[in-house]
This record gives C-alpha cells, sequence and structure tokens, in this order.
C-alpha cells in the first residue's frame, strides 16, 4: 500500500447467517481515480459500501480509505469521506438550502461557514432556484443531486456512490453523470456501484465485477470487452413465445450457446467471424419461417461481458445481500 491509493482492500469478508455476501474481496483504488463496481442485485456491492463507509464491521480481513483502517480508525475514516446511498437522505421537510446546512453543522461548520458552503453546492448543482422550496417538492433528479450535495459538504478526498442514479429518467441520469465527471475533474476519488453497464463504460477508469460476494473480473472497460473478443450479432423475435425455437435454429453459429432476454432479445457471441455468423443465422431463421427485427453485427458491450462472466444479466435479480 501507497499514499498514492486512496482505498485498499485485502481478503474481506462478510457474512449475514447462511449468506455471504463478502467472500474475500481485494481492490486498490489510486487518488483521483473512478471505480465501477458491477453486479446484480445481492452481489455483494452495497456490503462492500457499507463496510468501507464503516457502517458494517467485516468478519475479516481488512480494509484501508484514505489511509486509516476502517475499523480501528473509524472516525477519522469518516471525516474524509463523503456517501451517497441508493435511497436519498434527504430530510423532506427542510428547504434545499436547510438540508446543507444542517449537514455543515453536524460536520462542525460554523453557520457562516455552513450558510456560504450551502450556497457554493446549490449553484454547482443547479439548485439554486429551489434552494427555498421544501425538498417534498423536488423532482428524483433533483432530489438525487441535493443527496450528492449533501455527501459533499465537507470537502470529502474519498466519495462512495452506491448506484446514484437508480430510477432517474435518462435526462437526469445525464444531468449526474455531469456533476459526476466534475468532481472527478477535481481531484475527488470515487468508488461508484451500478446497475447501469453504460454508466461505468461513461464513467469508470476501472471496473470491477462482483458476482456472489466475489470479484469475478477487473480491468477497464476496453480490457473486459476484450475478454469476449470478436462482434456479436443481435435480434429480437417478433413473437415471444418463438425464443425457444429461435434459440434453437441458432445454436452452433457462434462461440458457445446464444443467450435471449425476457422482451425476446437473442444474442450470439460471433468471435472474429461476425460477418460470415449474421450470413448462417439469417439462413436458419429464414429456414426456420422466424420473424425478427433489428438483425445485426455489433461490438460487445459489457453487458455482453457480464453475460459471459456470469451467465445472467447485470439487472437480473440475485439473492437479497443480508442486511445491506
Amino acid at each position: 500500500m501507497t499514499n498514492d491509493h486512496a482505498i485498499v482492500v485485502e481478503g474481506l469478508h462478510k457474512s449475514f447467517g447462511d449468506v455471504h455476501a463478502l467472500a474475500g474481496i481485494d481492490l486498490v483504488v489510486p487518488r483521483g481515480s473512478v471505480l465501477g463496481v458491477l453486479g446484480p442485485n445481492g452481489a455483494g456491492k452495497t456490503t462492500a459500501v457499507k463496510v468501507l463507509t464503516t457502517l458494517l464491521a467485516p468478519d475479516s480481513g481488512r480494509a484501508i480509505v484514505d489511509g486509516r483502517d476502517v475499523v480501528a480508525e473509524a472516525e477519522a475514516v469518516r471525516r474524509s469521506i463523503g456517501l451517497a446511498g441508493q435511497s436519498a437522505a434527504v430530510v423532506d421537510e427542510l428547504s434545499g438550502r436547510e438540508n446543507l446546512e444542517f449537514i455543515g453543522r453536524l460536520f462542525h461548520l460554523s453557520a457562516a461557514e455552513s450558510r456560504t458552503r450551502a450556497s457554493e453546492l446549490l449553484e454547482s448543482f443547479g439548485l439554486t432556484d429551489a434552494a427555498e422550496r421544501r425538498a417534498k417538492t423536488y423532482s428524483g433528479g433533483m432530489a438525487r443531486r441535493l443527496d450528492l450535495a449533501l455527501s459533499l459538504v465537507a470537502h470529502p478526498r474519498v466519495l462512495f456512490l452506491d448506484e446514484p442514479t437508480t430510477g432517474l429518467d435518462p435526462r437526469a441520469r445525464n444531468d449526474m453523470w455531469a456533476v459526476i465527471r466534475q468532481l472527478v475533474a477535481e481531484g475527488t476519488t470515487l468508488l461508484l456501484t451500478t446497475q447501469y453497464l453504460e454508466e461505468a463504460d461513461e464513467l469508470a477508469d476501472d471496473i470491477v465485477v462482483f458476482d456472489h460476494g466475489k470479484v469475478i473480473a477487473q480491468g477497464t472497460a476496453d480490457d473486459l470487452k476484450d475478454t469476449i473478443g470478436g462482434d456479436v450479432v443481435e435480434f429480437t423475435v417478433e413473437d415471444k413465445g418463438t425464443v425457444a425455437t429461435a434459440l434453437r435454429a441458432v445454436s452452433g453459429c457462434g462461440e458457445g450457446e446464444p443467450s435471449a432476454t425476457e422482451e425476446g432479445e437473442i444474442t450470439v457471441r460471433a468471435g472474429r467471424n461476425g460477418s460470415a455468423v449474421l450470413l448462417e443465422v439469417v439462413r436458419r431463421l429464414d429456414k426456420s419461417k422466424l420473424t425478427v427485427f433489428g438483425l445485426g453485427v455489433r461490438r460487445p458491450s459489457l453487458d455482453d461481458v457480464f453475460l459471459a462472466l456470469t451467465g445472467h444479466k447485470a439487472d437480473d435479480d440475485d439473492e437479497i445481500e443480508g442486511a445491506a
């Protein structure tokens, strides 16, 4: 471990009864970088965040955040971090400004310092016009921006964002991405958990993939995409009742078995022979008299990587994360 690392995790374990939420996690996050943590519900993402932010004690292993041990020096860790969890920590009956000033006082800022910091954050997050309105009148996107602003009141050096854009519409999500990019540009270290693979692709310097409490893959987005390589042939059946027939029809066309979603979208891993596999898929679909749309070849996405690694999509439900 060096001073260049904002987060270091070694052999972290946490169980809830028979559920092993974390089964030996190892992570290193350089200062000023963004680590994206991917995984389905129950993979261990939120449990890891709770341990790293001192909300849960690990059963074993070691975690260092901003040079401090999360168990032995929990109070010091809390002084140097910010956390925006899955549920907004906003007091609905207070205005946006009052929420920020309240948090400032909790961090022992003077009344004047709290007012100044509140004004700075309201402006930075585009909330100045709504500053005096009660938070319960805010839209979902505004509430999430206020929640992120609350986590920044004390100028944290390390920020944890646990699925910060879940439930937001595309425009609000893009607004949050712009805010996160600005934080990174200013030197903040971020650990970002998400089920949106596009989000990790857009924001993260490095990505780790969690499944069943373990890290099953790690690298840049391009590194992970290279693990499955080649092209992907994709199409959607017109009649969802014909999914099984379509899967049988294109079985053996590419590398490994084809996969399908509940919406009837079928994916065939084509390797380095995308055009040839596409032609074979067309021939077989025609022979089976199946009607499809959206048929084409594309480069693999992080979703394809996750499917190849785990056998299921990143947004599929999994075992619930104990107390997480």
